[in-house]
Formats: C-alpha cells, structure tokens, sequence
C-alpha cells in the first residue's frame, strides 16, 4: 500500500504541477526494501548537477554493513542491450544481415525437434520471435544451490538442451536466442564476444566498473551480497557461484549501466538508421504483459508507458540473487538504476511493482532539484 499511496502522490503531484518531495527516490529504495529485499541502490541521472544515488537496507545480513552507492552486480539480462549494441553496429557495417538465416553463421547448431536455422533469422533471436524454447540449469531448492552451484556450461551445450524442445510460436522471451547471437557475434568478427562489447562499448564510453566474470564465481569488489529464499525459507547467501548462462555475466555499476542507456539513446552508440530498427517494437506475451504492463520488445530492448504520458526505454534483468531495473527517456537525457541484491519471497510480481514504481516515478520527475552526495 505504500507504494501505491507514494505512485499515487507522485499522479497528483504531476497533474496539479505541484513540485514532488525530493526525496521520493529515497522512499521508492525504502519501499523496495520495507518488502524484505535486504539491500537496495539506485541512481538518478538528469545530465543537469550531480547524480542523485540512494541506498536502503544492508549489504551483508551477517555484518549489517550499509549497501555500497557504488556496488557492482550481476546485471543479468540488461547485459542483452549489450549484445544488441554489437550486433547492430556489425550490421551497420554491412558485416552481418539482420534477416541473415542463422544457419549461415552457425551451421547446423539450431537443428532438431523443429527448431531450424535456416529459418530463423538474426532479427528473430534479438526480438525474441525465433520459438527457441530454454533450457538452462535454474536451481530451485538450497540443497541444488549447494550441489550445482560451480557447475559450468558453455554457450554450445546450452544451446543443444534447448534443442531437446520442439519451438513455441509467437513472441517468447529466450535467453539461448542471445546465447547464439554471442556466437554469431564471435563468428563474424574472430573474437570472443565480450571482447567485442569491451571494444565497441565499455572502453569507448569509459565504464571503468564494467567487467565480465565468464566462469569466475566471484565478484569485484565492493558489492553487496546477494541472496535466494527457496521453497518459502530463510535467504541463503547466494553471491558466490557460476552463471550458467555466460551472457548474462556481466557486472557492472548503477555508474555504468546509467552511462550507458543515456549514450545509447543520445546517439553515442548506433548510428539512426540502426537505433531505429533497435526501437521498432512488438507486443510482448501475454505472461510478461502481466509482469511488465504495456511492455513492447525491440531488438534487445524493451519499450514502457510512463505514467505522467510518453514512454521510455528498459531492460530489466535478474540472475545470481541481484535484481535490476531501469529506464531511459528517448531523448537519453534523464536515466535511472536501481539495483536489489536479493528476491523479496515468493511474490516477484510485487517486487517488480515496487521498482516500476521507483524507476517510472524518478524518469517523471519525481527527484528534482537537490542531488544526492552520491555517498
């Protein structure tokens, strides 16, 4: 009820032109934590004085020592706006065709129970129409977690599990079809895909906190520690452990990750002719459409409706106990981050409000004027 009473204050504020509090980011982090997430940080960037950066809850439920402003984290699925960045700069360049057949860069890996590559096109894996189905090693309970949890994979097994299944038809989130386009990306330019994200984005846009992990389990510091309840039980500390799926690997900053959505919709990353093929949207399924209300799906970016009108740019994501989300204004001007090191139970519907309701309200204006000490 919180965070319904602060989004609706912030409707009003807007509607009446009233000034909001400025410290509505901070009780949007409090609100975030207050459902059991043990630590919160989020930054807000307006291009106009010093970041805004808040931070809520603890970083380490053994210690109580207070979150990092600037902590790294796994960024999980926002790292596929990443990936999209450097597929659609390689077509840009003419090295690769969005409506390529996969086959032609991969021969012979997506075959099997249907699946096709000669059917499947570049465009497909990044907007999510390919059918490919997942099926990559989630663990459910402590005891897997414990087991499994420095098990490692590579981006070709993965693939081969999911070709196990037959393909869905309609849109459908696959985290494989990014999984083939690092592969794609590594066939084309004779590099190993994050090289190319490292090359063509992290160095050029100076994102110093930026790194991937690949097959480590463990995380630069400072950063919060992550946790996982499972089966309804006590949070267990899951920060130290493998990623199963390598592109999702990547650990970054509030800093960066805020950086890096403003250059690419300020036009720092993609040439026009390309950042509008990024930004021509489908709908999304139905399922997500609950989780992300009004969501629509680019190539490796998702489309939102703001509550004070217009919309913006986004790509959550959730991997290793770290939760993020985010939001960019079109014109790239004004861009948020928050990050959650740890699933608030059962209820990820309500969590996700929670940071809708943070992100949506810092993109309308809801911290103005005084910044953060960026403490």
């Amino acid at each position: 009820m919180r965070i319904l009473r602060s989004l609706g204050a912030l409707l009003i504020a807007l509607a009446t032109g009233a000034s909001a509090p400025s410290d509505e980011l901070q009780r949007d982090a409090d609100a975030l934590h207050a459902l059991g997430v043990p630590g919160v940080q989020a930054r807000l960037v307006t291009g106009a004085g010093p970041d805004r950066v808040v931070t809520s809850g603890v970083a380490d439920l053994r210690t109580g020592r207070p979150v990092p402003p600037d902590g790294r984290f796994r960024i999980a699925s926002t790292g596929k706006a990443f990936t999209a960045v450097v597929v659609l700069q390689l077509a840009g360049e003419g090295r690769l065709g969005l409506g390529d057949p996969v086959e032609r860069w991969l021969p012979g890996v997506v075959r099997g129970n249907g699946n096709d590559g000669r059917r499947i096109t570049v465009r497909q894996l990044l907007q999510h129409t390919s059918g490919i189905q997942d099926d990559i090693p989630d663990q459910t309970t402590a005891a897997g977690f414990e087991l499994h949890r420095y098990d490692v994979w590579t981006p070709r097994q993965l693939v081969a599990r999911a070709m196990a299944h037959p393909p869905v038809a309609g849109w459908h989130y696959a985290n494989t079809g990014y999984l083939l386009l690092d592969l794609i990306v590594e066939r084309v330019t004779g590099r190993a895909w994050y090289d190319e994200v490292e090359r063509r984005i992290v160095r050029p846009l100076g994102l110093t906190a930026t790194s991937w992990s690949g097959y480590s389990p463990a995380l630069p510091e400072p950063h919060a520690r992550a946790y996982q309840p499972f089966e309804g039980g006590a949070p267990v500390d899951v920060t130290e452990q493998v990623v199963a799926d390598t592109g999702s690997a990547i650990v970054s900053t509030t800093r960066d990750v805020t950086t890096f959505f403003r250059a690419l919709f300020g036009g720092r990353l993609l040439r026009p002719a390309q950042l509008a093929e990024m930004t021509r949207t489908v709908p999304v399924a139905p399922e997500l459409d609950a989780l992300l209300p009004g969501a629509r799906y680019g190539l490796g970016i998702f489309q939102r409706p703001l509550p004070c009108g217009g919309m913006y740019y986004s790509h959550p994501g959730g991997w290793g106990g770290y939760l993020t989300d985010n939001g960019v204004t079109a014109d790239g001007r004004r861009g948020v981050v928050v990050s959650a090191s740890g699933v608030a139970g059962d209820d990820p519907l309500r969590q996700q409000r929670a940071a809708d309701a943070l992100v949506e309200g810092a993109l309308c204006g809801a911290v103005t004027g005084r910044a953060g000490s960026g403490r």
